[in-house]
């Protein structure tokens, strides 16, 4: 099995009655999805995607992956939320949490902007890109989201000034609406290649989609291998039942926890490469589950850097957490412990064995320790980190967070509270037609 759950560190939190208690509700809400006609239903186009995407596209995303590859040093993607979080994870999770620090790769640097407002960190990649060659992909629906709009104005007039209006046209790729919108009509306008995001696929669902594919191809993944991971992911979870379905019981498991008063998942991984894939998770079940005062809190950790950090909290804090360990079963690396004559940290007893071994037994050491400490862990192990094992986690997780939003009984496909802090931000800026509200937000900052 390229991905299965191990529930043997659960302790006594969950028995197999309460499986049995709550497997009728996750039903209904797999139904419902499978269905189409639960809340959010015009966002479910993730559900057939990796069998039903779009076959002429995804062979001009591998050509344009090949084209940046030969012609730029740095490819910039420009993107906020799940514009990039899913490129990035992908990238970090399949090469490297160093993957621009790679020598004599073939492949162009990858460096995310548009993701904060933030000038120094938009100066300090301006830096970086001097005297290099230089692609970009602004990712936007829309092309007004402030973040990602301001960082492509800057890499715009920077491509402009170096190589001129239409040589630049050549090296900037716009993924954006099919037909409408502000960066659709300028793109086309400007002769830049685009790529769909499409209609009913919600931001933190469009991993495999050109949203994530095009970066993802250019640092020379393998695309077909992941989008048939995701394939065949989709036919093991598609029955009905939680017994052999890994990820209704997941579905199960984390909402019977919540309702026992667990309210914080933290997503361990004992791998710095899935950093990014655990800050692709966070957005994908926090924005798809907090809403109507309701949802888990994902929370992350790598260990054992954690350990020496959050690990007393863990172990002996508040009872309201429990932990969803990724276990990476086959490492991509083989590194030996040498003997030291001297023994100076007193571990040869650790000489000759591999790293790897050594951190899957931390990971053991770690699950008996906080089990025992009345903190559930739910295992998730997960083959290698390649191309189609990624692809097969994202619709695992994708799938998992839909059923259990239902379970939960929230809309997974809506972010209606993200609007709030654009509308104070725009009035405080000055946006035209946020008059009023700037005049009561200024009178709040003045008391």
């Amino acid at each position: 099995m390229t991905l299965s759950l191990n529930t043997k560190f659960l302790g006594n939190s969950i028995t197999n009655e309460d499986l049995k208690n709550i497997s009728n509700e996750v039903y209904a809400a797999q139904a419902k999805l499978n269905a189409r006609n639960g809340e959010g239903s015009d966002f479910l186009g993730w559900i057939d995607l990796p069998e039903n995407y779009d076959k002429e596209e995804f062979a001009r995303i591998k050509a344009a992956a090949k084209r940046i590859q030969d012609s730029c040093d740095i490819f910039v993607v420009i993107g906020i939320g799940g514009s990039y979080l899913g490129a990035r994870a992908a990238i970090e999770f399949v090469k490297s949490p160093v993957y621009n620090n790679i020598p004599n790769k073939k492949t162009p640097d990858i460096y995310f902007a548009g993701n904060s407002i933030s000038a120094s960190a938009l100066n300090d990649l301006l830096k970086i890109c001097e005297g290099k060659d230089v692609c970009i992909n602004v990712v936007s629906k829309s092309g007004t989201t402030t973040e990602p709009a301001v960082a492509f104005r800057v890499f715009r007039n920077l491509l402009e000034e170096k190589y001129g209006k239409e040589g630049a046209k050549d090296r900037i790729f716009s993924t954006t609406d099919r037909a409408k919108g502000t960066l659709k009509k300028f793109s086309d306008e400007n002769g830049y290649e685009t790529f769909v995001v499409p209609d009913d696929v919600g931001g933190r669902f469009s991993v495999l989609t050109a949203v994530g594919l095009l970066p993802i191809a250019v640092a020379g993944i393998d695309i077909d291998a992941m989008m048939k991971g995701a394939q065949d992911a989709r036919k093991a979870y598609a029955n009905a039942d939680i017994e052999n379905n890994d990820c209704l019981k997941y579905v199960a498991i984390r909402n019977v926890l919540y309702r026992q008063g667990k309210s914080v998942e933290i997503l361990a991984a004992y791998e710095p490469a899935a950093q990014m894939l655990c800050e692709w998770w966070k957005q994908l079940f926090g924005e798809s589950e907090g809403k109507d005062g309701k949802g888990i809190f994902p929370s992350s950790v790598i260990f054992s850097t954690d350990l020496h950090s959050l690990g007393q909290f863990i172990q002996d804090g508040t009872r309201i957490m429990f932990e969803t360990v990724l276990d990476i079963k086959n490492a991509n690396d083989e590194l030996p412990i040498p003997y030291d004559p001297a023994n100076v940290d007193k571990l040869n007893f650790l000489a000759g064995k591999d790293l790897d071994y050594v951190n899957h037994t931390a990971m053991l050491g770690t699950l008996f320790a906080h089990s025992d400490g009345n903190v559930p862990n739910v295992v998730l192990e997960l083959e290698n980190r390649s191309e189609y094992s990624f692809g097969y986690l994202v619709y695992f997780f994708e799938l998992a967070c839909a059923i259990s939003g239902y379970t939960l009984g929230v809309n997974p496909f809506n972010q209606p509270g993200v609007e709030s802090y654009k509308k104070n931000m725009f009035a405080l800026l000055g946006k035209e037609g946020y008059e009023d509200l700037a005049q009561e937000l200024n009178k709040r900052i003045t008391k």
